[in-house]
């Protein structure tokens, strides 16, 4: 009887698993991920938002020490109050009446606007405000909200016949104060709400607001009406708790960029008062304590110290010192008005490239609007006698950073001045480092000609340093000058031990200095070096070695973004990652125990970084594998949780699959591995198809969730191994000046050693990969016959034409990628363009035998798109199978969910008939005319042949 009910139950587990479908191209829009996830202070309750690919979101606050849950529709950026009583969000639109809109083409003013909602914690009572601009709540007190609605719709004028609106448009002055056109003029209602009494009060015709920290003081600009008489224009600054208002400045003009000091007594603005038709603008900086009735212009274009024909900036950004007694701005030279009497049509348009500027014309192109607005650091003492300003950076001199939160009496500037060309074929920076005097702008030069990057230490005693082309890690003692090298005498090295490429191995970085700059911890590949930065003492492995002999990797887990210092005494969160396990976890020591870290957890998941709360011991993260969806989960430890979430419950419905680590031997005798994705219900007594998807090293993502999805073009992972396909994923290490043969080492060796498996089909194997990838499997099919299709996303398939082009999302020229980067040819086209041959595959396309689809986007700011047109029409004159995707107007990677989605049909389409023996879609067999060109797709699948 017990072995009748044994098998009973076996053939019943077969048959519900056997039901499991494959994934469809339907299952997109509704796949969920993990969006936004806090805790509040006192951490006793978790908000966390539940997204979808496409659709509506949905947001969750959930009570951590009883069973209450909310649960807000469209709800997104959560934002707990200090107190941790109350919570407030902005709620989305419905996805389908956005879409609607869309479809109808509303306007931006007539589309369905945010609405706010906050919900008192202890009630669970939501309160909802419709047509919301933002809301603000202060970050360390108050009990306050203030929210900014969006405009009025003037709905009756949009009933008026033309000649109606013609007739009384210029008396009807609410229709104007609520056109897209003069809205941000007019501003809109700012309510301020106290959370716990529920009263509100309201300030008409708002553009800009902020609090104080304290949430004592909520500043904000008034533009005014002309038909309402009571909205006086100007700044006002309101006392939460007294409810009086007072007025800083009583004018019509544009104030901005309003900033309270630590102490929250003091508040700085920018402002101007300049006839609305003056092209430039004349910015001041107010300045504003409790004690002074109105605010003063403390800067103006006046003032000493400025340069001549140099203003207040209007783009700068305002920061008080930590102490309050210096205030940084932003200075730059007067802009010129616009010629207004220069005929355009009579006078030449053109760039002029010269071979002395700093910078090639496209980069100066793509950065000109940032360059317009920027500002060049400078400072004031604010209670100083006699008022002056200092700049502390120039045209030659541009880059700053402030010290010990601007109470340091320096700035540590930077220039890269008579620098700037070689970075086109080094791509790297070379600096050099100045301190700089507040109070007198005096500079001292303390570093020359860096490759690499320097910061100053929180308390302001050192600037440390890295050189990249001795991977030496040195700390300038300000006081003295004296310059010491740290990292000498030990015996590891801190800049990538696997670097592959033909440059410097780049640096692992440093976690943080310890109170009072006593130690700087740095990274090495596996642990956390401490060293001191005057030298007196022997660098220490604060975590004792314990991760070179483990293999594991430990990195500072940061979990107070506002701290200056990291402490001796509280627990040191560390991030892990385990090189020969690909695990991941959470490890705790303390800054100067120098013992070997204690484990919380090691799993085969992938974590978040913590969040936690600012109060309490409590933690918040997601973690996810393969084959577990992302969920949210919160603990005290890392060795106990609870799960708050439960995602793609849907995914239990599908034939998922499974992610599993493997090793091999390359012809070389190189020790390489990579990832072999199975369906879940996998058969070793069956033959399966094969596509082999590789970029550079991936299998760090062992465990990462793959979600199904419309990909910018990189293989939809889940969506082929739950339609019967295995994916190997192998990690490739490169030679120098021999990508192409690098690839063939790795990839075609991994191929060869699964093709052992009789579980693999040799004869149906594919490649796939983008970009990068995607010049990997241009290359692969020129050198071996072994696949039987290739997709390529966006290759480089001729260097010798695509080592002198344009990057044109940068304006960067392509020649530091091929001489020092990723292309790894590690010289330049005259000196070895026997290399530059060898791997262009464009060359050796005769020998394909291979049939490809190639994706070139003619809006691809990363690689050429000729150089798919250089590929396809060499293939198609040859007579070879090919197809060129041009996506119109798209990136690099694709950007658009609809051509997204379109593609995932094509690379399926493709792969099915050339590995499964599926019939082929009309696009393959046919093509699409022109004349067709957006009324068939060619998704129709034809018993024709290709």
């Amino acid at each position: 009887m017990q072995k009748t009910l044994t098998l009973i139950f076996l053939c019943f587990a077969t048959a519900t698993f056997a039901q499991k479908k494959p994934l469809d191209h339907s299952v997109y829009d509704s796949w969920e991920s993990i969006g936004i996830k806090q805790l509040s202070d006192n951490g006793q309750w978790a908000a966390y938002s539940i997204l979808k690919q496409e659709g509506d979101a949905n947001l969750y606050i959930s009570s951590l020490t009883g069973l209450a849950k909310i649960n807000v529709p469209r709800g997104e950026k959560p934002k707990f109050s200090a107190d941790s009583k109350f919570a407030a969000f902005l709620i989305k639109p419905l996805f389908t009446t956005t879409r609607q809109e869309k479809i109808k083409k509303k306007k931006p003013e007539e589309m369905t606007k945010d609405s706010l909602g906050f919900v008192n914690l202890t009630s669970a009572a939501i309160v909802k405000v419709p047509r919301i601009k933002s809301f603000k709540i202060p970050e360390n007190a108050g009990n306050f909200l203030a929210y900014q609605k969006e405009p009025l719709l003037d709905t009756a004028k949009k009933a008026k016949s033309a000649a109606e609106e013609k007739e009384d448009g210029a008396n009807d002055f609410f229709a104007k104060e609520t056109t897209k056109k003069d809205a941000k003029k007019v501003g809109s209602d700012l309510v301020l709400r106290n959370l716990l009494t529920g009263t509100e009060r309201t300030f008409k015709y708002v553009s800009e607001y902020e609090f104080s920290k304290n949430g004592k003081q909520l500043v904000f600009d008034c533009l005014g009406s002309k038909t309402d008489k009571t909205a006086k224009p100007g700044v006002f600054l309101l006392n939460t708790e007294k409810g009086t208002v007072k007025t800083l400045v009583s004018a019509k003009g544009n104030f901005k960029g309003f900033i309270f000091d630590e102490a929250s007594e003091q508040v700085a603005f920018l402002g101007e008062t300049s006839p609305e038709k003056k092209e430039i603008k004349d910015y001041s900086i107010y300045f504003n304590t409790l004690t002074l009735d109105t605010a003063q212009a403390l800067v103006d274009y006046e003032i000493d110290g400025m340069p001549a024909k140099w203003a207040v900036s209007g783009d700068g950004k305002l920061t008080f010192s930590k102490d309050g007694n210096k205030l940084f701005f932003g200075i730059a030279p007067v802009k010129k008005e616009k010629d207004t009497t220069l005929v355009d049509f009579e006078h030449a348009k053109l760039d002029i490239w010269g071979y002395k500027d700093d910078y090639l014309q496209p980069i100066q192109l793509k950065n000109a609007d940032k360059e317009s607005k920027r500002s060049y650091l400078a400072v004031i003492d604010i209670f100083s006698s006699d008022p002056k300003i200092v700049p502390l950076t120039d045209i030659k001199l541009s880059e700053a950073s402030i010290a010990r939160e601007g109470d340091a009496n320096f700035v540590l500037a930077s220039t890269d001045f008579g620098n700037r060309a070689q970075a086109q074929w080094t791509g790297s920076k070379i600096a050099d480092y100045y301190l700089v005097d507040t109070k007198t702008g005096n500079k001292k030069k303390i570093i020359s000609a860096l490759d690499g990057k320097a910061s100053v230490s929180p308390g302001g005693n050192y600037v440390l340093f890295y050189n990249n082309k001795t991977g030496i890690w040195s700390a300038y003692t300000v006081a003295t000058g004296k310059i010491t090298a740290l990292n000498t005498s030990a015996m590891v090295k801190f800049a990538d031990e696997d670097n592959d490429l033909p440059d410097d191995p780049k640096v692992y970085g440093f976690a943080g200095w310890t109170e009072e700059d006593k130690q700087v911890l740095i990274y090495d590949k596996y642990d956390i070096w401490s060293f001191t930065p005057d030298g007196k003492s022997a660098p220490k492995n604060m975590t004792n070695g314990f991760g070179r002999q483990n293999s594991i990797t430990f990195r500072y887990e940061n979990l107070d973004t506002t701290a200056q210092f990291i402490s001796k005494r509280d627990d040191l969160w560390l991030n892990a990652y385990n090189h020969l396990t690909k695990e991941k976890g959470f490890y705790k020591t303390k800054a100067g125990d120098n013992k070997s870290p204690e484990i919380a957890v090691m799993a085969k998941f992938k974590y978040s970084s913590l969040a936690k709360a600012k109060g309490a011991e409590r933690f918040i993260y997601d973690k996810a594998s393969y084959t577990a969806s992302p969920n949210v989960y919160v603990s005290a430890d890392l060795k106990t949780e609870t799960k708050l979430s439960n995602t793609n419950l849907q995914q239990q419905n599908y034939n998922w699959g499974t992610a599993e680590l493997v090793k091999w031997t390359t012809p070389k005798g190189h020790k390489a591995e990579g990832i072999l994705y199975k369906p879940e219900n996998f058969d070793p007594a069956r033959k399966y198809p094969m596509i082999a998807y590789f970029y550079e090293k991936l299998t760090d993502g062992l465990y990462n969730y793959q979600p199904p999805a419309p990909t910018p073009s990189r293989l939809n992972i889940s969506f082929f191994v739950s339609n019967g396909y295995l994916v190997f994923a192998p990690d490739i290490s490169y030679e120098t000046g021999h990508p192409g043969k690098s690839a063939e080492e790795y990839i075609n060796s991994g191929v060869e050693s699964l093709k052992k498996n009789s579980w693999v089909d040799g004869t149906k194997i594919g490649i796939q990969g983008q970009s990068w990838g995607g010049y990997q499997v241009a290359h692969l099919i020129t050198a071996t016959n072994m696949y039987a299709a290739a997709w390529a996303g966006a290759p480089v398939v001729n260097m010798t034409s695509a080592y002198g082009g344009i990057r044109w999302e940068t304006g960067m020229n392509r020649q530091f990628q091929y001489e020092k980067q990723q292309s790894r040819i590690g010289a330049t086209l005259w000196e070895k363009p026997e290399l530059y041959i060898e791997n262009s595959p464009l060359f050796s396309l005769p020998k394909v035998t291979t049939p490809i689809v190639i994706m070139s986007n003619d809006a691809d700011g990363a690689v050429p798109w000729y150089q798919g047109i250089e590929m396809f029409t060499a293939l198609k004159r040859l007579g070879k199978p090919s197809w060129l995707l041009n996506y119109n107007n798209e990136a690099h990677n694709l950007v658009l969910r609809q051509n997204k989605k379109d593609i995932q049909i094509r690379e399926q389409q493709f792969f099915d008939y050339y590995l499964k023996g599926a019939k082929a879609p009309v696009w393959m067999t046919g093509g699409i005319p022109a004349t067709e060109k957006g009324k068939t797709w060619g998704f129709e699948l034809t018993d024709e042949k290709p």
